[in-house]
């Protein structure tokens, strides 16, 4: 330790033993309690787009062709095996799954990822995926540029506390608000470093 380390160290310790601070109290009186229902879909709706995701309010269906517009004419797409076909029907799609995986340059070379969800919650729009059905394991959804995530209404619950609830902790946890993104220390953003560029919600009702 150099000297004018050990100087100024010692300055704050003799401030801190003079007027030692109050112990800081924290509230940890969080709401636990597993959702009973679905959560608020118009305040998920609305907390999703503030992070630069679009969201469509669809029915079942208008899935497909919702799904078919947004990857446009041609459009190659990455899927979970388990994913129900007629979300995708009339796009073409790549299969990925445990036992045949796409490799990470074939993932770099689809043009969207279409899943499902575990669920979203409503306090932080933050959508989240735990590799469960519909999902495909976690390389499927960070690789790609554009991924499509279909989020059901009865998925939806109020706070992180109520998320945690219902979810495996066991389990590969993603938690996804917006696309990916990050700012160097002048604050200026970037998208897609760490996943997808663009996210666009489906909110299904019904």
């Amino acid at each position: 330790m150099t000297e004018t380390r050990r100087i100024v160290l010692e300055r704050i310790r003799s401030a801190l033993a003079a007027a030692p601070p109050e112990p800081v109290q924290v509230p940890r009186d969080y709401e636990r309690t597993p959702a009973l229902g679905p959560g608020d879909a118009e305040r998920f709706a609305e907390m999703v787009s503030e992070y630069r995701a679009q969201v469509l309010s669809v029915d079942v269906a208008s899935i497909a062709p919702t799904i078919a517009t947004l990857t446009g004419s041609g459009a190659l797409v990455a899927i979970p095996s388990d994913l129900p076909r007629e979300w995708v029907n009339s796009i073409r799609t790549v299969g990925d799954d445990l036992e045949n995986p796409l490799a990470v340059t074939e993932l770099d070379r689809v043009d969207a990822v279409v899943t499902g969800c575990a669920l979203g919650i409503a306090g932080t729009g933050t959508i989240v995926l735990d590799a469960g059905p519909t999902q495909g394991r976690r390389a499927l959804t960070l690789v790609p540029d554009h991924h499509i995530c279909v989020v059901f209404t009865d998925q939806i619950v109020d706070t992180v506390p109520q998320a945690f609830s219902a979810l495996d902790a066991r389990r590969p946890l993603t938690f996804i608000s917006g696309p990916s993104a990050t700012s160097d220390i002048e604050l200026n953003r970037v998208e897609g470093v760490h996943g997808p560029r663009t996210l666009d919600v489906l909110l299904v009702s019904g």
